[in-house]
């Protein structure tokens, strides 16, 4: 059932390096905006815009922020009314699959931003399932530490395959940061996701993100020094655009050959 992603692990440190840099304050406030508008704006009532809520506080989003964001949802506080979601697809240098989500008030301007992020590095913007067949969307609950909420403990896997199987999960992949935090990404569909979510906390684990991500199928191995640095740099550039909210690629490579695109 257990499995290892170096990708979730860079992302994971990436997410960090932007929080310092405030770059996921505005990504995350889009994020509540639209789940108030879609849903109730009440997270109680509303699983969307509580999970919103919590990467925004995990984020260290000011709680005045998180109710301004909430209130331009529901309609209070005016603007953001055009906000839609939206998915592109394309391709990376080598041929990876990349699939892109959106939320924009303008589609031509973002799939002209898309485009030249892609073209510049030697990919390209595809059609509408040109590449979204080898995706598929997984709810994700990340824990971290062990059981009682302890962040600072080692995760131990017959405890969390246990509780992750009570939860429905389907399966479970584990990593570790530089300094030493261990944590595992549990995996199930997306309509079970708060089931998941809520039987992990009941068990104590410390539940540090809930999300919808979408899953490759099949991934290409990158082995050429050039072709990772450059898809990571593409990587970069599309999530360092305004109306990106995530990216995801089919790529894998080996960890002294993404330590080395890191630099």
């Amino acid at each position: 059932m257990a499995g290892h992603s170096k990708w979730a692990n860079i992302k994971r440190q990436k997410a960090r390096v932007d929080a310092v840099k405030g770059k996921t304050f505005a990504k995350i406030s889009r994020q509540i905006i639209v789940a108030a508008r879609t849903g109730v704006p009440d997270p109680a009532g509303n699983f969307q815009l509580r999970t919103a809520i919590d990467k925004a506080k995990a984020a260290g989003i000011p709680n005045d922020n998180i109710e301004r964001a909430i209130a331009k949802g529901a309609g209070k506080a005016g603007g953001d009314s055009a906000l839609e979601e939206i998915r592109y697809e394309g391709y990376g240098p080598g041929g990876v699959a990349i699939l892109i989500e959106a939320l924009t008030d303008n589609r031509n301007r973002t799939a002209a931003e898309l485009r030249m992020a892609l073209s510049k590095r030697g990919g390209n913007l595809g059609e509408t399932g040109c590449v979204g067949w080898m995706f598929e969307q997984k709810g994700v609950v990340t824990v971290v530490g062990d059981l009682n909420g302890d962040p600072n403990g080692n995760l131990n896997e017959d405890d969390l395959l246990e509780a992750a199987l009570t939860g429905g999960a389907e399966t479970y992949e584990l990593s570790e940061t530089e300094d030493g935090e261990r944590s595992a990404d549990v995996l199930t569909t997306v309509p079970n996701l708060e089931t998941l979510q809520r039987t992990l906390k009941t068990r104590g684990y410390t539940v540090s993100q809930t999300e919808l991500r979408w899953i490759p199928n099949n991934t290409v191995d990158v082995t050429e020094p050039e072709q990772a640095i450059a898809l990571l740099k593409t990587m970069d550039a599309l999530e360092d655009l305004d109306d990106v909210q995530s990216v995801t690629a089919n790529f894998e490579m080996a960890d002294d050959l993404m330590a080395l695109s890191m630099v």
